[in-house]
């Protein structure tokens, strides 16, 4: 027996449908400002955004934009698991706009949770998400959705009936219309995703959420930008072919994991191409939780578990001038650009910042391992 939100899901789609948006091209290659702020993954932390944001000043007291020229990235997942993705959505909508009026830049990417959003699989929508969408009107918005559902449903021949009608009342709180309407392509939130990039240049820095794979290699950033774009508007899952793909750029890890020697000449192919120095891509979580370089700093991680459900801690990337920092729990760290001691150096920094640095021994421990394995004196 299919799970029950999966007999529901293709009517919901149907009934709820506004159409789409016609295409627009966007730019996706920037000049380098003196200052790029990256946060990663956020999934419904407001607090914890806000508080990175305040810390970078990129926002004040009263969360207005404060960072001038400066650009800031984030790069996806804004959305699931936490509580308040609305309003994390809410606040960046507002800084797009107050950037641009001083000369900045807000840049936030689709990651692979905004797609989920809008192609309809909600599996880490969390209660008080779709509480955040609930109005005085929200029961009848469902009864009247039960309603068409359970008509179309006779139509088919799939007579509802009690069984039906529990599961459809669990898989459907109230907020639910309301949250699916926001997600649509014409919706508050489905509309201003599917305007955004997957992928940007700024000066020699390329981010996107999960990663570029050797199968996408060959694609300009145009050409990603506007198939993912595309895919969103029609909000299809038939026709949702590079946002639904696991080597896809929302969805690839292979930057992040495994073996970089695997992966070694493609990251340099990549860097070649787009005339880049270093990738920078969240999605998945560093062992640790802390912003992490690889392949000598060409490829930068910076998922740091931000939100509450992971347990990270407040940091982001800073780029100024040509090099980069960690900003971890307001201190300034300089990013090393080699797997060796600098590299050492800089985990013990950041461990020395950490509250509970006990998740970082492993890490310090391979690394102090291989450091040692490499000095002279070991041979």
């Amino acid at each position: 027996m299919r799970p029950p939100q999966d007999l529901f899901a293709p009517c919901v789609a149907l009934l709820l449908s506004l159409g789409s948006l016609p295409a627009a091209r966007a730019e996706d290659v920037f000049e380098a400002p003196s200052r790029v702020v990256a946060v990663g993954d956020v999934h419904g932390d407001y607090e914890q955004l806000v508080r990175v944001l305040k810390s970078a000043a990129i926002v004040n007291e009263k969360l207005e934009w404060a960072g001038g020229r400066a650009h800031l990235v984030q790069t996806g997942d804004r959305l699931d698991r936490g509580p308040d993705s609305r309003k994390v959505m809410d606040l960046l909508i507002r800084l797009e706009k107050e950037a641009k009026k001083a000369g900045g830049m807000v840049h936030p990417l689709t990651g692979n949770h905004e797609a989920m959003n809008m192609l309809g699989d909600l599996r880490y929508v969390s209660p008080m998400e779709f509480a955040a969408f609930e109005t005085p009107d929200s029961m009848m918005r469902r009864e009247d959705l039960w309603k068409k559902l359970r008509r179309e449903r006779e139509r088919l021949g799939e007579p509802a009936g009690e069984q039906e009608r529990r599961a459809f009342d669990k898989e459907h709180p109230r907020g639910f219309v309301e949250h699916r309407q926001a997600f649509l392509p014409k919706g508050a939130y489905g509309g201003w995703i599917a305007q955004q990039n997957a992928v940007v240049r700024i000066g020699d820095t390329l981010f996107l959420h999960g990663g570029i794979s050797p199968k996408y290699a060959d694609f300009s950033l145009s050409a990603m930008n506007e198939r993912v774009r595309q895919e969103l508007k029609e909000a299809d899952n038939d026709t949702a072919l590079l946002v639904r793909d696991p080597e896809g750029p929302l969805w690839f890890r292979g930057l992040a994991q495994g073996d970089p020697a695997l992966l070694a000449a493609h990251v340099d192919a990549v860097l070649k191409k787009q005339g880049c120095k270093r990738i920078v891509v969240g999605h998945t979580p560093t062992e640790g939780l802390l912003v992490m370089p690889r392949y000598g700093g060409r490829v930068v991680m910076i998922d740091v578990g931000l939100s509450a459900v992971y347990g990270g801690p407040p940091a982001a990337l800073v780029l100024e001038e040509g090099r980069a920092f960690a900003l971890h729990r307001d201190h300034r760290l300089s990013l090393p650009e080699d797997d060796g001691e600098s590299l050492l150096r800089y985990v013990r920094e950041v461990a020395a910042l950490e509250p509970d640095p006990s998740r970082l021994q492993d890490l310090l421990g391979r690394l102090e391992a291989g450091v040692k394995e490499a000095s002279p004196s070991s041979r």
